[in-house]
């Protein structure tokens, strides 16, 4: 899929377009009731301005930048198809990031395929850290940090990790988060709090050294 037509840099440079200015001013309503209506402008304009939001949003669950960007841009293909049904009532970035978080399930489901056809891929640049370091030391050390988090994270189930995500790597309230998964405020505080049990003892069973 061809990908977005902007990089992360270039699209929050965006955010201070005319456009884009108008949108966040509260046309959010009306640009939802013509893309509703079939109004393609109207769409474009909502993608515009909810572009940068998402491909972050994307960006923490898929380590490839050109991969985020096939996600964000089969997300608004989804968003597209489902305008007609969209409740008003409801947030819209809240279900754009439903439909993205879908969307990342997709690409996790291919990107297990591939493995299980060519084998595991090496660690690429999903582990990279700044250009700013203070030591090699001090790099190696985060490395392997980033290296235990990752690898832990992913021995969560589903459900947890993105509930843990959602509201801790993404900041969205637990109701926003709650809306997101589909679940109820209670049921997300437990899953929260689940997983954090989990994932304290995956890593610490992790950088504890084998004998």
């Amino acid at each position: 899929m061809k990908p977005i037509s902007a990089q992360p840099s270039v699209l929050s440079g965006q955010a201070r377009s005319p456009l884009r200015r108008v949108a966040f001013i509260g046309g959010f309503d009306d640009l939802i009731a013509r893309a509703q209506r079939g109004d393609r402008t109207a769409f474009s304009q909502l993608m515009s301005a909810h572009k940068d939001d998402l491909f972050r949003f994307v960006r923490r669950r898929v380590a490839d930048a050109d991969g985020a960007s096939d996600v964000v841009q089969e997300a608004f293909v989804a968003a597209w198809g489902a305008m007609a049904s969209f409740d008003p009532e409801r947030s819209f970035k809240t279900w754009l990031h439903a439909i993205a978080l879908n969307k990342c399930r997709d690409a996790a489901r291919r990107a297990a395929t591939r493995r299980t056809f060519w084998g595991q891929c090496p660690d690429g640049d999903d582990l990279r850290v700044a250009d700013e370091r203070p030591s090699p030391e001090a790099e190696t050390i985060s490395r392997e940090e980033v290296r235990i988090l990752r690898q832990a994270l992913a021995t969560l189930p589903e459900h947890l990790r993105e509930a843990l995500m959602l509201t801790a790597v993404d900041g969205l309230s637990q109701a926003a988060a709650s809306a997101t998964l589909g679940c109820s405020i209670k049921s997300l505080e437990y899953r929260v709090h689940r997983a954090r049990e989990l994932l304290a003892s995956e890593m610490a069973r992790r950088a504890t050294p084998q004998r």
